[in-house]
Order: structure tokens, then C-alpha cells, then sequence
């Protein structure tokens, strides 16, 4: 059985499962992913939990489903997923670490530095 965190909701967590296995290539274009029922029994949880993740993942466009067959990532889904994670990354990382750099009179080149490993 694969343990949760208590940090966030456990459909978010296999939202973020499947993303982050479709990111490290894991998850490949068309390839099928387990179905809600599969997902509930796997993890130990209600369905309607992993549906609920599952279904975050088709309103992306993320994955989609195949009547009678099952869901399937979408061949456009890891650009889909980069975009949304690159915007998320600037909002939550980079906005306020140039605001912070502002503050303590950080240059362009001294933050570039820095990230690159070095002071």
C-alpha cells in the first residue's frame, strides 16, 4: 500500500501522482492509467476519492477517457503539465524571490550567481 501525507487531500496526492508520472516519463502519450476502481483498491481508499483526482486530471485535458475501454494520458499532456507548473513555480518561487533579492540589494548577477551554485 502507498502512504499519504497529511499536508494536502489524498485525491490531490493522486492527482500529483499521475502528473508527476507523466512528467518523469513514466506515463507515456496514450498509454492507459488505472481506473478509478483500480486506484480506490491499489491505495486502500473510496472510489469516489480517486474519481475525484482522476476527474481534476480529464478537466486539464490531461487525460482522457475511452467509453467501455478506460482513461488514457493525452498526447499533449506533458506540455499541458509543464505550463501549468512553470506558471505555478513563478507565482509561488520567483516573484517572491525578487522580491526578497530587492530587499537585501541582491543584484541581477548576484542572484544569477547564487542560483547557478555559487556566492
Amino acid at each position: 500500500m502507498h502512504s499519504f501525507n497529511n499536508e494536502k487531500p489524498i485525491f490531490q496526492q493522486i492527482r500529483e501522482r499521475v502528473e508527476n508520472a507523466i512528467l518523469d516519463g513514466q506515463l507515456q502519450p496514450e498509454d492507459r492509467i488505472p481506473s478509478t476502481n483500480e486506484f480506490a483498491k491499489e491505495y486502500q481508499i473510496n472510489p469516489a476519492t480517486a474519481g475525484k483526482g482522476v476527474n481534476e486530471l480529464v478537466d486539464k485535458g490531461v487525460i482522457y477517457k475511452k467509453r467501455g475501454v478506460g482513461m488514457f494520458v493525452h498526447p499533449d499532456a506533458r506540455s499541458i503539465l509543464i505550463a501549468e507548473r512553470k506558471g505555478n513555480f513563478l507565482h509561488q518561487h520567483i516573484g517572491p524571490l525578487k522580491k526578497e533579492a530587492r530587499r537585501l540589494g541582491i543584484t541581477v548577477e548576484e542572484l544569477q550567481k547564487m542560483l547557478e551554485g555559487g556566492l
